[in-house]
């Protein structure tokens, strides 16, 4: 597998390196691509536990949208915890305002016996919706998610298969 790598005249090694950062960068655009069209700073999440079945499951690949800022009673959004970097996948059971007022949620897990109340930051007794909540989700693909779940389970996986992919687009033949 090496060998052929070392044989690789320069130009054609740059290609190849040249190519899997094509690759990267796509995914990246594509990604950013998707930001700005679903106005959403994570368009896409998996779902990291079973607080939300049996509506979800753990692994479930879902698909966000920020467009419309009215979210009702028994939409299922997705919020991040001021200070903390892990999105929070729940079903919205009460609101607040809304119209000239600032629009505040309440939310709950379907698996979960009480309310968010205790997962929100120190101080917060609901959800700000223009600031807290990253948005509703409109679809999703089950248990594609779940290679994620793995990679974070498990970070020697991660490397294992960016060494892989790197090795797949700088060895292939054209």
């Amino acid at each position: 597998m090496f060998g052929s790598l070392a044989t690789l005249q320069p130009r054609q090694l740059a290609a190849q390196v040249l190519n899997f950062a094509l690759v990267l960068s796509t995914a990246f655009m594509l990604w950013k691509g998707l930001s700005v069209f679903t106005d959403s700073s994570s368009p896409i999440v998996v779902v990291l536990s079973g607080s939300m079945e049996p509506a979800f499951q753990r692994g479930d690949l879902l698909f966000l949208w920020n467009r419309g800022q009215e979210t009702q009673v028994g939409e299922v959004v997705v919020y991040n915890v001021r200070g903390k970097d892990i999105p929070i996948v729940h079903r919205v059971i009460r609101r607040f305002g809304g119209g000239s007022a600032p629009l505040q949620l309440l939310t709950k897990g379907d698996n979960n016996a009480a309310d968010d109340t205790e997962l929100y930051a120190r101080g917060q007794s609901y959800l700000d919706r223009s600031q807290d909540v990253i948005g509703s989700v409109v679809g999703y693909v089950p248990f594609v998610g779940y290679v994620t779940i793995l990679l974070s389970e498990y970070p020697w996986l991660k490397t294992a298969m960016l060494v892989f992919m790197a090795l797949t687009v700088v060895l292939q033949r054209e």
